[in-house]
């Protein structure tokens, strides 16, 4: 893939998503950092850096004494094919899992700060304890004691 082509696909993936292109960044360089851990005679520590213009990146590996002190700062910059199969599925799980992690955080932040409001949604689910509704691009349990007394919310109502 090349840079321009990753480019566009950071861009596509944060309006596809939602997010900002800059968090997706931070997600990459995350998902960077651990894949090139999982390789052969990698160093203790990295740190990946991404020109957010140009999509180049750059590995500035630390090796650790035994107090845990950075003893030796050094260019290491693997080539694609470099970081071999594990690296790549390592690569893809941690860019899933932080996209899952600051979508979640987004939806949240954004229903956060709306306790106590009255909001508008559609019944999923109801038993003894909790009703389930589902209010557009989150799900919400409305406990028994915030509902109506002695109403029996059905699913599919509003």
């Amino acid at each position: 893939m090349s840079n321009l082509d990753m480019s566009e696909a950071i861009r596509l993936l944060a309006q596809e998503k939602g997010l900002s292109e800059d968090s997706l960044l931070h997600v990459l360089v995350d998902a960077l950092a651990s894949a090139y851990k999982r390789r052969p005679g990698a160093a203790d520590e990295v740190v990946v850096e991404v020109d957010p213009d140009t999509m180049d990146f750059t590995f500035t590996a630390y090796d650790l004494d035994e107090d845990g002190n950075w003893v030796n700062e050094r260019d290491d910059t693997p080539r694609r094919e470099e970081l071999g199969r594990i690296a790549a599925q390592t690569f893809r799980q941690v860019m899933s899992q932080r996209i899952r992690e600051v979508e979640r955080d987004r939806k949240f932040e954004e229903y956060a700060n709306r306790e106590g409001d009255i909001v508008t949604g559609i019944i999923q689910q109801t038993d003894t304890r909790y009703t389930l509704l589902d209010l557009g691009r989150v799900e919400a349990l409305l406990p028994q004691a915030e509902q109506v007394p002695f109403e029996r919310p059905q699913p599919g109502d509003r």
